[in-house]
């Protein structure tokens, strides 16, 4: 099993010239925003998952270091340390943080201090789940494993045959009611979480190709959850829903982007490859409209977050545009290194992490 980059699949490295990005227009500042508090953890190199608990935040470095903060003026409310770096992480309830190091190593800390480690068989790019008291793990080998929460014992563990190639990006693993979510290569599955049997399984999208790099189409990063339904993006091909209740297929649309989606309750919001950035209909999948404002930028997924779809770019900006055409609002500053993870809203605070580990809390005016 080789694991290789989206950015390398995606040819955001190397090669022959790249194209120029789209020069960007003067700030339309037409919603106010300020930034009201930033602080700075070690740089992130890794797949980071800001988790977001009511206005409780959890992160980390690529150096194992963690924090959890409140959103409101980002306090520290705890910091750790493991004793390697960091694979996978933040999973978290608010109470039991959960990471992966580079050795495989899951590792659960309550209020900063260490509960239990357990050894993976198998590479981790995506941040546990912790959910019902359990820290559920999706290993780059296609197994998904359950443990106890406070002991480490583990529960059970699921395996589906392994590729030649997969990605080292974060995946889809996530609860909704009382099925646990998985993304298995182009396949969204629910599971019990009790035992780890599986109750439907739903092609977004399938593998075609004639070599491995062809036929990889992982589910990848942040998906959309409005109720039942759950849409979610196969890498390079699709972006599709899933009623999770029937265990059916919603729609799939054709999409060339290597990063997660995000949506309201009226569209689902995603970044092609290329940078642009568009809105298909919750309901059928049609397009609603594309922006190519931000062409040729590398993006993080989309947040969609009141009027506004948040995106961050490679040189530390988060842009805001509007849900309703794609238009800009407003384009926030960082540390002007790039944008690590896709943004999260907790409370009424916008929050950014950066690959010189800056932290920026942004609030309405």
């Amino acid at each position: 099993m080789l694991a290789v980059s989206a950015c390398v699949l995606a040819a955001c490295t190397g090669g022959g010239a790249k194209p120029k990005p789209v020069e960007l227009s003067p700030n339309a500042a037409l919603i106010g925003v300020r930034q009201a508090w930033s602080l700075k953890i070690g740089a992130v190199n890794f797949p980071l998952d800001v988790k977001v608990n009511g206005e409780r935040i959890t992160l980390a470095s690529s150096d194992g270091t963690l924090v959890g903060l409140e959103s409101t003026g980002g306090r520290e409310i705890w910091r750790a340390k493991v004793s390697e770096p960091l694979a996978a992480g933040v999973g978290s309830d608010g109470k039991t943080a959960a990471v992966v190091t580079r050795s495989n190593m899951l590792i659960a800390l309550r209020d900063g201090k260490e509960l239990w480690r357990q050894r993976i068989p198998a590479q981790v790019y995506t941040a546990p789940l912790v959910a019902g008291e359990r820290v559920f793990v999706l290993a780059a080998d296609r197994s998904v494993s359950a443990f106890d929460g406070a002991t480490g014992r583990k529960l059970w563990a699921q395996q589906r045959p392994g590729d030649a190639l997969v990605l080292r990006e974060a995946g889809v693993i996530r609860a909704v009611g009382d099925t646990l979510i998985v993304g298995l290569s182009g396949r969204m599955v629910g599971l019990n979480p009790l035992s780890g049997s599986v109750r439907w399984e739903v092609p977004i999208a399938t593998a075609r190709g004639a070599n491995d790099v062809e036929r990889l189409i992982d589910l990848v990063g942040s998906v959309s959850r409005e109720g039942t339904v759950v849409c979610a993006r196969a890498f390079q091909v699709a972006v599709g829903c899933v009623d999770t209740a029937k265990g059916t297929l919603v729609w799939s649309t054709p999409s060339n982007g290597v990063v997660g989606v995000h949506g309201n309750e009226r569209s689902v919001f995603g970044v092609e490859a290329d940078g642009k950035i568009l809105a298909w209909s919750r309901v059928n999948g049609d397009r609603q409209w594309v922006s190519e404002r931000l062409k040729y930028r590398a993006m993080t997924a989309p947040l969609a977050v009141g009027r506004s779809v948040a995106v961050g770019d490679d040189i530390g900006l988060i842009h805001l545009l509007s849900v309703e055409d794609g238009s800009p609002l407003n384009r926030l500053t960082t540390d002007g290194s790039a944008i690590a993870a896709t943004p999260v809203l907790a409370g009424d605070t916008l929050v950014a992490v950066t690959r010189n580990g800056g932290v920026f809390g942004f609030r309405p005016e």
